[in-house]
């Protein structure tokens, strides 16, 4: 069982979208992209939906959610 002393090893890190920023709800290495399925580390997180609370792994799976969603055109 891991403490919370303990280092983060290569889980998932929970987190909460905010406009222009994030919050780390649980730490962790990365968060997986919600359109591609791709592990994201967290230092490398700059794409994500404050609405849908999701992350994306490059400006084209941001592009590609918001399209999904229907707030902008296909």
């Amino acid at each position: 069982m891991m403490n919370r002393f303990e280092g983060s090893g290569n889980r998932p890190a929970k987190i909460r979208y905010l406009d222009g920023d994030f919050q780390i709800v649980m730490p962790g290495t990365h968060v997986t992209c919600a359109m591609t399925g791709v592990p994201i580390p967290v230092d490398e997180l700059r794409y994500w939906s404050v609405a849908r609370q999701e992350a994306y792994a490059d400006a084209q799976a941001s592009l590609d959610a918001e399209r999904q969603a229907g707030t902008l055109p296909g």
